[in-house]
């Protein structure tokens, strides 16, 4: 068995698993050794030579050349070693093929043993190989076992498993179904590669994407960035790299048929394709769309923007529970405070109010501040005192004076507010504030009331 039709049996196993020749020689190579060592022991000294010309593994036994044989096994008379090699002399090694069909039925199933074990270990190395080089791409399969905690998904040549985590919510998957889905990971474990596959991973609606539009395909469009709420709502930011081609209309498709076909793939999740900008505040506009937008405040040492929307559209730009927001503040990168016209404007007079009041200020000043930026006294507490000299001409005393007021007003108006806070909302031993309520909820829900 291990002498004919050797090359012809290696070469056929070869194609059927997708293992590289030579490992399988190997792993025959090693399995013999196998063999020989539990017939002989493992003092025994062999050495194991696959001819390719033959097909044949031959196994040639060292013994050591001496003048009085003590051990038969391993040693071997000068006379008799030098009809095997005439220039043989005492102390030599000489190497004798063996007869293979004499190792026994134990020694030949440990050898079956040690194939089995090398194959498999083989292809396991051959599956993770082939899919490591595959993460990141959109794969099918079908569903071969379905739990609560994850779906067990057949592709053909391996087993991968989706998490509950990685599935969008609400989907429901029976034996035997089609499943579409994102590698995400492969992890190389001693039972094989553990193939993690996502419906929910932002790089999904990406690869969908690439797939169903040509003009990203051949790079005419670039997708700049994807969020996700799975099952729910996502956004996408295109860009053109073609004059002539409008991005958003590559990706909608003539009569929406592109992003339909995307949005059937998630379950009837809503996709806004939103048209990227280089400058931030316009690109921030964009991803609040369909709301009318009618002012921007950039913070750029907070990274942060205050975005004024008339009245009537402050619920749009919100989103139900704060998902348009939410989601447009994550493709954007920016921190983001919606507010509305009335409520900016309020506010606005408020700290208007507020720099009016503080000591020696007049009207005319606090015009001249107001328009220059300075629209309250934490605004006007930050301020350099060098640069209230340049732009408005006061002395450094004066200069200083305004600034320490500002900060003292300042501070005045958050003990006011601690003081004020309605006793349900100040902090209480088992009653802790929730730090993630925003001012664009709050605004939400006034509006819905």
């Amino acid at each position: 068995m291990l002498i004919n039709d050797m090359k012809r049996v290696i070469e056929q196993v070869s194609r059927d698993k997708g293992i590289e020749f030579n490992v399988l020689v190997k792993t025959l190579e090693e399995a013999l050794r196998s063999a020989v060592k539990k017939k002989f022991g493992n003092k025994i000294d062999i050495e194991i030579q696959y001819t390719e010309e033959t097909g044949e593994l031959e196994v040639f036994q060292f013994k050591d050349v001496v003048e009085n044989i003590t051990d038969p096994d391993f040693e071997i008379g000068l006379e008799e070693g030098r009809k095997l090699d005439p220039e043989c002399e005492i102390g030599d090694s000489l190497g004798t093929k063996m007869d293979t069909t004499t190792f026994g039925r134990i020694a030949a199933q440990s050898a079956k043993q040690v194939i089995i074990q090398k194959l498999k270990a083989a292809e396991r190395n051959v599956v993770y190989q082939n899919f490591i080089n595959r993460k990141g791409e959109i794969i099918n399969g079908i569903a071969q076992r379905v739990t609560r905690s994850e779906i067990i998904v057949n592709l053909g040549q391996a087993d991968a498993v989706l998490p509950k985590r990685e599935q969008i919510p609400n989907e429901t998957y029976r034996r035997g179904d089609r499943v579409r889905a994102y590698i995400l990971n492969v992890h190389e474990e001693s039972r094989g590669p553990q193939i993690v596959l996502s419906r929910t991973h932002p790089e999904f609606l990406i690869n969908l994407f690439k797939t169903e539009v040509p003009e990203i395909s051949e790079g005419l469009v670039t997708i700049i960035n994807a969020v996700r709420e799975p099952g729910s709502r996502g956004k996408i930011a295109v860009v053109s790299n073609d004059s002539d081609i409008d991005p958003v209309g590559a990706c909608v498709g003539v009569k929406g048929n592109r992003v339909q076909t995307v949005v059937q793939e998630l379950k009837g999740e809503k996709i806004d394709i939103i048209p990227w900008h280089t400058d931030p505040a316009k690109f921030v506009c964009n991803a609040l769309a369909p709301t009318e937008v009618s002012r921007v405040v950039i913070d750029e040492g907070n990274h942060a923007m205050e975005v004024v929307v008339p009245d009537n559209y402050l619920s749009i730009a919100i989103g139900k529970q704060g998902q348009n927001v939410r989601l447009a503040s994550k493709l954007t990168g920016w921190h983001l405070d919606v507010k509305s016209e009335t409520r900016y404007n309020e506010s606005l007079q408020s700290g208007f109010d507020s720099i009016v009041k503080l000591p020696d200020m007049d009207e005319s000043l606090a015009n001249r501040l107001f328009e220059k930026g300075y629209f309250s006294v934490e605004d006007l507490s930050k301020a350099r005192p060098e640069d209230l000299v340049a732009d408005f001409q006061l002395s450094d005393e004066d200069a200083q004076k305004f600034i320490d007021a500002a900060g003292d007003a300042l501070e005045m108006e958050k003990t006011g507010a601690a003081e004020n806070q309605p006793a349900e909302n100040k902090p209480a031993g088992d009653q802790p504030i929730d730090e993630n309520t925003s001012d664009a909820t709050t605004e939400t829900d006034d509006m819905e009331q």
